[in-house]
């Protein structure tokens, strides 16, 4: 069963996930299903019921809508007047769309944290994410390794001090990418980018941050093309 969301998603990686947990009823829902796309207990597509997620969560309904209307703005469920809430589902268009903003915003997101320890910020963070990663993959713990990637880019988020990379990223529809499709090659590729995103950003260097922030997400993208290839009829 999905439990609540412990750190970012994929996703609103930029919110102190266990301190809204601690506070609201209707976090607790929205990092449970976010957390659940991690752990493929929800799915794309799959319908949401105010009162089955009420009694799994031990929240009132009008905390499950209040969460299923976040999950709505921030593009992850559907809501509709005559069949309810269900989680987004992208087609390969769409997905493409989603990979196209995410290669841009993930170089800058790089580079604008490059600039950050340039100019003197802590290192330790990003190190430490990186150490997390590195074990989680090392264990091949797919659930850990999801943890420490949406560490890592809130140590990146807060490195760089950019508010408005802090209010836009979050709404990048990855989590719904990496639920919908996932190459059995993506964490062997995610994590070989996250070193040499890393290595670039430690450097201070902003160019060479940009560069391989922009690789990550394309290299994402040739991964999911191949395996629509594989399974195209």
């Amino acid at each position: 069963m999905p439990s609540s969301h412990t750190d970012q998603t994929a996703d609103d990686v930029g919110t102190d996930h266990a301190t809204e947990r601690s506070h609201s009823a209707s976090g607790s829902v929205f990092y449970g299903i976010m957390n659940g796309l991690e752990t493929r207990a929800f799915v794309p597509g799959q319908r949401l019921v105010e009162v089955d997620l009420a009694a799994q969560y031990g929240v009132s309904r009008n905390s499950v809508r209040e969460a299923l209307q976040r999950l709505s703005s921030e593009g992850v469920v559907e809501l509709s007047r005559n069949k309810g809430a269900a989680i987004r589902s992208l087609d390969m268009e769409q997905t493409l769309e989603v990979l196209d903003v995410a290669e841009r915003m993930t170089g800058l997101l790089a580079r604008s944290a490059a600039k950050g320890i340039a100019a003197g910020h802590s290192a330790v963070p990003i190190e430490t994410a990186m150490r997390e990663l590195a074990q989680a993959d090392a264990a091949h713990d797919h659930e850990a390794f999801a943890r420490a990637r949406r560490a890592l880019y809130r140590a990146l988020l807060a490195t760089s001090g950019s508010q408005e990379l802090r209010r836009l990223f979050p709404s990048i529809q990855m989590p719904i990418v990496y639920a919908q499709h996932r190459p059995s090659a993506l964490q062997k590729v995610r994590m070989r980018d996250y070193q040499a995103m890393a290595q670039a950003i430690l450097a201070g260097n902003p160019a060479a941050a940009d560069k391989a922030g922009m690789a990550h997400v394309h290299n994402v993208r040739t991964a999911i093309e191949q395996q629509a290839r594989i399974h195209a009829p």
